[in-house]
């Protein structure tokens, strides 16, 4: 009889391995930190111990997310690896051409080769913990779900809602939604990578101030599909908006892989994207920084200013 075994479970042992690969990296670079330093090369550089300290400490949180967390914490490692690699190329160019540094670069080259080994076993990883949670294959029709409270009436935010060119105000992922004929509308989005992606879509079934669904039309570069519900919120505190989303993601596992790196990860967007339709529902404007008028991508956040409100509203709704 064929045995069967749980991916589930082997990708939870594969998620606490990694959690204790972490948690042996970050001890010796914490209390071995000059070893270190001279085993991997960057003993000549008075930052290295700094850096080689604050990896230490960074190993030692992944180990406690991988260890008792959630197994998609493993893409913290992901992310991780991505910024050692480009420490440690950085000081491989730094030395290169240097008399008398032909050993230091040969540890460092050994030590990127391990890295560059060990982002490929985090990359596996987090790739089983998507297909674990969605299927084999492509992760995709990816489901997500969210939900917020709008203080105001379900006929004032489904009627904002169902005029579908108000979208982009607060999908800052949509470029545009222009409707069309017969319930038909065309949707054009920024995909990963820089690229734009577009779709038509028609509307499936709606209940005026209390459900509205939708689905892509065959052929399109997005399948997707999605309902959004309006229900009056228990003591007349407004609309409760829950809106439920089926769509693949543009590039499979790896275009979502590189999605999360560049902070434009699926579930997180759509909370901010509902966090903003309360802010334009409630306030007329979505509150966004100086520096970062335009998006929500990690890289951008780093360097956000002051939060203010953004432009001046249009019809009391604000424009991107």
């Amino acid at each position: 009889m064929k045995s069967t075994q749980n991916p589930e479970r082997g990708t939870g042992r594969l998620v606490r391995a990694l959690g204790v690969a972490s948690l042996g990296l970050g001890v010796p670079m914490l209390w071995r930190t000059t070893e270190v330093a001279r085993l991997v090369g960057v003993d000549d550089s008075a930052t290295a111990p700094a850096v080689i300290k604050g990896v230490g400490a960074r190993e030692l949180a992944h180990a406690a997310a991988l260890l008792l967390g959630p197994q998609r914490a493993v893409w913290t490692r992901v992310a991780g690896d991505a910024l050692d690699l480009a420490v440690l190329g950085h000081a491989i160019h730094e030395r290169q051409g240097r008399r008398r540094q032909r050993d230091r670069v040969t540890r460092l080259t050994a030590a990127t080769a391990a890295v560059a080994g060990i982002t490929a076993l985090d990359l596996y990883a987090a790739a089983r913990t998507a297909r674990a949670q969605h299927g084999r294959g492509r992760p995709g029709p990816l489901s997500l779900e969210a939900s917020t409270t709008v203080n105001r009436p379900p006929d004032e935010v489904y009627a904002f809602w169902r005029d579908l060119a108000n979208l982009p105000t607060f999908m800052l992922h949509l470029e545009s939604v222009t409707p069309q004929a017969d319930g038909r509308s065309h949707w054009v989005a920024k995909g990963p990578a820089g690229r734009k992606v577009s779709w038509d879509a028609e509307i499936t079934s709606e209940e005026t101030g209390r459900r509205l669904a939708w689905r892509s039309l065959k052929g399109a570069s997005v399948d997707n599909s999605g309902t959004v519900h309006f229900v009056p919120a228990p003591g007349d505190r407004g609309t409760e908006v829950r809106v439920v989303l089926h769509y693949d993601v543009p590039g499979g596992l790896l275009g979502r892989a590189v999605a999360r790196l560049f902070g434009e990860e699926p579930e997180q967007q759509v909370r901010d994207d509902l966090r903003r339709f309360k802010q334009v529902m409630e306030t007329g404007d979505v509150v966004r920084t100086e520096i970062l008028p335009r998006g929500t991508e990690a890289k951008r956040q780093l360097v956000q200013g002051v939060a203010q409100a953004s432009g001046s509203a249009s019809n009391g709704r604000s424009a991107r």
